[in-house]
């Protein structure tokens, strides 16, 4: 039986000649060749693996798999040239199914996709919580609470939060927020992501220790003290 298979890599030729090699053994492959557009297209149609690079533009591989875990157990193979080791434990922490440095063999990565594919099918259970500081989210019940209290938030706003939360200590880019928002990059003139910011914060950061601070030109940044630190 045929598999489909989405390749998510920006490498244009290497996407190619993988797909020309799969098509010989029974697999049909969907190319994409930036994060947006592979987070777009793992989330709107099913398929049977996805092959997903580590480094591409505006979100890269672990942000993609960690979103795509939130909603679908589909088997991932990641790609990379960051063969450091914590990169490729960071990889299978986020819910890789297998990690294969490049330069690699096709005939190797079509065994690992073979081995990855007969162990698929396994019951799918995210892990539902989320905690930053006095921030706790569960993503199941999409329900939020601060320092205890449940907190009234919006669909998106919880997205946002979500998203904030998971990458406590790094400047997030607008674009990294409009494309697990909404699949595609901000615009200079759109104001909607800092409207929900500014309910956001009208929201958060009466509790002491969260901050989600604007960035000039780049995107926002959040922090949230432990209980111990405050």
């Amino acid at each position: 039986m045929v598999k489909r298979i989405l390749l998510v890599d920006d490498d244009a030729d290497l996407c190619a000649l993988m797909s020309d090699f799969l098509s010989q053994h029974d697999f049909t492959v969907e190319a994409v060749y930036d994060g947006r557009r592979g987070l777009a297209r793992a989330l709107e149609s099913p398929f049977d693996l996805i092959i997903l690079d580590v480094m591409l533009p505006i979100l890269d591989g672990f942000e993609i798999l960690k979103q795509i875990r939130r909603r679908s157990a589909v088997p991932v193979v990641m790609l990379t040239a960051r063969t450091a080791q914590p990169d490729r434990i960071a990889g299978l922490n986020a819910g890789a199914d297998d990690y294969l440095p490049k330069p690699f063999g096709p005939e190797e990565l079509l065994a690992r996709m073979r081995a990855v594919l007969r162990r698929s099918g396994q019951p799918f259970s995210p892990p539902p919580v989320t905690e930053a500081g006095p921030v706790r989210l569960n993503s199941l019940t999409r329900q939020a609470w601060i320092a205890g209290d449940p907190a009234e938030l919006t669909s998106i706003e919880f997205d946002i939060l979500d998203f904030l939360v998971r990458s406590a200590g790094r400047v997030v880019s607008r674009d990294e927020l409009a494309a697990v928002l909404y699949q595609r990059q901000s615009t200079p003139y759109e104001r909607s992501l800092d409207v929900h910011i500014s309910h956001l914060r009208k929201k958060l950061e009466p509790a002491a220790g969260i901050h989600i601070r604007t960035v000039r030109g780049v995107g926002y940044f959040f922090s949230a003290l432990p209980e111990t630190a405050r």
